[in-house]
């Protein structure tokens, strides 16, 4: 899953220019990206939350003119408000990705059940704005396990039966929480999902490496390695080459451990 941030404060794609993010989408397929996730409202720590009139003003332009030219990909909207998830879907999109677990919206679990379209289901701590602000468990894993296999079964309960879950690695979690929740990634298997791991050069890699995003592949490579090892489905990631090249390796290693 390739990201495409439509907003102007990312490191990586940041842009609101349909245009610009379309370059990027090309590239991305040609990498090997089976999924684009598009997201229009930024969630990093501290960040608040904005409407969703600013959200779909980002948006839209965005996916329609990815499904124009590209209409057999797969595409993502990374967003936390239904009418958002709403509109992006009735424009191209075919999964709505979802960082609040539907706790800002509402009305997001009956809009994605109309919609008919695969939920991912991530677990926050708080809001961007106040997620870091001193996180703690009693035990980190069992929490957020729990706390996912409730909101699955709230998603079953709604009529959405397609669903990823994701441990939402840096939002709510201290960097040792992100690194219980990496190598127990395997126990999430019991909750019978698929699972999302978004560890792309977040906070967990910088911190432990004292490197700025920019300079985090090398840690996020690392870091993709073990995730796979553990159980995981699908990695969002800024590096879609990288990536595809993490995965190609990977199953090669474990189809010969396997024979």
């Amino acid at each position: 899953m390739g990201i495409l941030n439509a907003t102007p404060d990312s490191f990586h794609t940041g842009s609101t220019d349909p245009d610009t993010l379309l370059r990027t989408a090309e590239k991305m397929l040609n990498d090997g990206a089976t999924i684009l996730d598009i997201g229009g409202a930024s969630t990093k720590p501290g960040q608040p939350l904005i409407k969703d009139e600013e959200e779909l003003q980002r948006i839209i332009p965005v996916v329609t003119t990815i499904h124009k030219h590209f209409p057999e990909a797969w595409l993502s909207v990374d967003t936390y408000n239904a009418r958002v998830a709403q509109e992006a879907v009735h424009a191209g999109v075919s999964i709505v990705n979802d960082v609040s677990g539907a706790r800002f919206d509402n009305k997001m679990l009956t809009t994605v059940a109309a919609l008919k379209v695969p939920y991912i289901a991530m677990h926050m701590r708080g809001t961007p704005e106040t997620m870091q602000n001193n996180p703690s468990y009693v035990n980190a894993v069992t929490e957020v396990r729990d706390y996912l296999r409730t909101l699955t079964d709230e998603c079953s309960t709604a009529g959405i039966h397609d669903i990823i879950i994701d441990p939402g690695y840096g939002f709510g979690k201290t960097l040792e929480h992100n690194f219980q929740l990496l190598k127990s990634l395997h126990t999430f298997r019991m909750l019978g999902r698929p699972i999302l791991a978004g560890l792309s050069r977040k906070s967990m890699v910088c911190k432990a490496l004292h490197v700025d995003p920019e300079n985090a592949l090398n840690g996020t490579t690392a870091l993709h390695v073990l995730a796979l090892q553990q159980g995981a489905n699908i990695l969002r990631v800024h590096d879609v080459k990288e990536a595809v090249q993490v995965i190609k390796l990977v199953e090669l290693y474990n189809d010969v451990i396997d024979n």
